[in-house]
């Protein structure tokens, strides 16, 4: 087996959500707020697919200019694109 395709297994990957912090969050800056039990994890999905697609469209900025590594204007061209879409 080639070495590029072994994988380690001491990396240990997080896989749950931060939810003491989020929560955290809401009552500091929101402390009037109540969520549901599992509103915490709707936000932090939320925050993923934001990011999943704010990526997504940074990267395709990146290739119609034909530039191999992603600036700080690609990011932003994105978020600016995505708000005037409605997505954000």
């Amino acid at each position: 087996m080639a070495f590029s395709t072994t994988v380690s297994q001491r990396k240990h990957i997080k896989r749950k959500a931060p939810r003491g912090f989020l929560k955290r969050v809401f009552k500091r800056q929101k402390p009037h707020l109540r969520l549901e039990t599992s509103g915490d994890l709707l936000v932090h999905l939320n925050c993923l697919l934001f990011v999943h697609r704010l990526a997504e469209e940074t990267r395709m900025n990146a290739f119609e200019n034909k530039c191999g590594v992603i600036k700080k204007e690609h990011v932003q061209a994105a978020a600016k694109k995505l708000k005037e879409y409605g997505k954000i």
